[in-house]
């Protein structure tokens, strides 16, 4: 298969798509484009950007073809060998996993807008990419040749499959800024576009510092280059998405990036995103490899590629030192602030939730049903942890089992099961971990107490205080504030809120006949000692909601912190964890 992309005028953000096709033998053929796109499980439906479609011939005569599915179209080839298909794509979407064109840059991510015809998925491919003569070329497609005319400029790629070939983005601009070092023989790049203005010297050090830190854990690194792909946008954003040697983050505002918070989050998506070379791109699941392009991959391990990487995304820069104590228990905290808050824990394992991605696994959907494959993943990867040291006096973590992950299967290109996750821990400690899979993994059981045994085997504690929001803690209930409209986002089952009949989405418009603008929590706190009054707007309908509040504290605020006393065993479990003295 032989791609061309190239635009006339990226205003109206469409990208011109040739695909050609050769050496076809039969009557009838089928192309697809991808329905997802790897490292996000849900459906993405992209065929829904393609505006014009035509096929031709070798002899630019048309061809006869339908679609038979929503993304899939049957062409007759008339007995011809090679296939045209000429097309265009809207790109007018910005984010990690998405494409984008506008004056400034032409941004790809092959797997929303490439076709393909299945009986050529693991042929060779060719790219070629025609854009202003003074745009540069950012990410990992491999150019061959490079050619100049006027004021257009086509870069020319191979790949050796089309796997290869979608999971490969690229950025092309003429006002992207780049640096690079090298590590181990392994060449990054770092890669921003769009309005900063970036410390290369912290930036560089910092990513030197935690790249080092997985270096160690792995040994190895899957691949000889690596680009960090970074997207800085005007507005408050935070996304990441991996690939096999490269990754692709989108984050802002720009003027924030080189603060302290945002900046903390370009390194916490930074190490994330390059844990997923290891635990995803290379340790997959069974059932995605390779990955179906055309339907859902359904797998219950997200808890493991998501899960244990969201886990050591953070805990490496904590190890690595750029993450400071407080810099890391906030990050731990805010895992387990999510994990107590949803009650959606009670009713749906983080494995079934894992099989549900495809379902409604990235949007809120219906109150107290499901769990995070991040947040729960992250918490039993850090329990798991925390047993494997304490049954094996240390000599053995969760470490040993990822890197065994990694030698065994990864390394291998052999997917991976549940069942061989909990094979190596069990073989790393010698014991049988059925318990805590079938408790903690395949079903519901709460993880306070092992969670708080999993933080004091390292001398740590958890915190609990009432909600700084008072409506959260003695009514029961959780806002969004957003345009001017308070609109009820969660609600704490059995609560003051509950019982008085307050629901889910409705928009809060005032308090005692006091209008709310984004001050629910100001009026909560001045009418406090008095009865009051909600009123909300239920499906276009107004309603009062009258509220006491409780003594019984509901939802609460969570903080991991270094207890005051702790035993030498406590401080010694802390050292060989992080690698340093408590």
């Amino acid at each position: 298969m032989h791609y061309k992309i190239s635009y006339s005028i990226p205003q109206r953000h469409y990208i011109d798509i040739e695909c050609t096709i050769e050496n076809i033998a039969l009557p009838v053929i089928e192309v697809q484009l991808p329905s997802w796109r790897p490292g996000r499980y849900e459906l993405g439906n992209f065929a829904k950007n393609i505006q014009s479609f035509k096929v031709l011939n070798s002899k630019d005569q048309p061809l006869s073809y339908h679609k038979i599915t929503k993304d899939r179209w049957e062409i007759k080839t008339g007995g011809d060998s090679v296939v045209r298909i000429i097309y265009n794509y809207y790109a007018a979407e910005l984010n990690a996993g998405s494409t984008w064109l506008d004056e400034k840059q032409l941004y790809v991510n092959p797997i929303n807008c490439l076709l393909y015809c299945d009986e050529k998925l693991d042929d060779p491919c060719r790219l070629e990419i025609t854009v202003p003569s003074d745009y540069a070329l950012a990410g990992a497609p491999k150019v061959i040749d490079t050619h100049t005319e006027g004021d257009f400029k086509t870069y020319k790629a191979m790949f050796a499959n089309y796997h290869t070939l979608v999971d490969t983005p690229f950025i092309c601009s003429n006002s992207i800024q780049h640096n690079l070092f090298v590590l181990d023989g392994v060449e990054f790049n770092v890669w921003f576009q769009g309005e900063c203005k970036p410390d290369w010297a912290k930036v560089v050090g910092d990513f030197f510092i935690f790249i080092n830190e997985q270096f160690v854990l792995f040994k190895s690194f899957p691949t000889e280059r690596y680009h960090f792909l970074i997207q800085v946008l005007p507005y408050q954003f935070y996304h990441g998405v991996e690939h096999a040697d490269s990754t692709v983050i989108a984050i802002g505002p720009s003027y924030q990036l080189m603060k302290k918070e945002l900046y903390d989050e370009l390194l916490g998506v930074s190490s994330h995103e390059l844990f997923h070379t290891w635990n995803v791109k290379n340790i997959r699941p069974k059932e995605m490899l390779p990955y179906t392009y055309h339907r859902e991959n359904y797998a219950t391990t997200g808890y493991v590629y998501e899960g244990v990487t969201t886990y050591y995304g953070d805990l490496l820069l904590y190890r690595s030192g750029i993450f400071s104590d407080a810099d890391y228990f906030k990050t731990l905290t805010q895992q387990i602030q999510k994990h107590l808050d949803n009650h959606g824990r009670f009713h749906y394992s983080v494995a079934q939730s894992s099989f549900d991605t495809w379902l409604d696994g990235y949007v809120p959907g219906v109150p107290d049903r499901k769990v995070s494959i991040y947040a729960e993943g992250c918490l039993l990867a850090f329990m798991a942890d925390a047993m494997i040291r304490k049954q094996t006096s240390n000599k053995a973590s969760l470490d040993d089992v990822i890197r065994a992950l990694y030698n065994d299967f990864g390394k291998h290109h052999i997917g991976y099961t549940a069942h061989d996750y909990q094979t190596i821990i069990e073989h790393i400690t010698g014991s049988n971990w059925n318990n805590f899979f079938g408790q903690y993994v395949e079903g519901t059981t709460p993880y306070n107490d092992l969670l708080l045994e999993s933080l004091n085997y390292f001398g740590l504690e958890l915190s609990v205080i009432a909600s700084r929001r008072p409506y959260e803690s003695f009514l029961g209930f959780k806002i969004l504030e957003t345009n001017n409209e308070t609109i009820v986002q969660s609600i704490f089952p059995g609560s003051v809120a509950q019982q008085a009949g307050l629901g889910v989405k409705d928009k809060i418009i005032s308090v005692n006949g006091f209008e709310v603008r984004n001050n629910l929590n100001d009026w909560c706190n001045y009418f406090w000692r008095e009865p009051f009054v909600l009123t909300v707007i239920t499906e276009g309908k107004t309603r009062e909601i009258k509220l006491k509040p409780s003594k019984t504290m509901y939802y609460k605020t969570y903080l991991v912190m270094k207890a005051d006393r702790i035993s030498d065993e406590q401080s010694d479990n802390y050292n060989k964890w992080i690698g340093r003295r408590f």
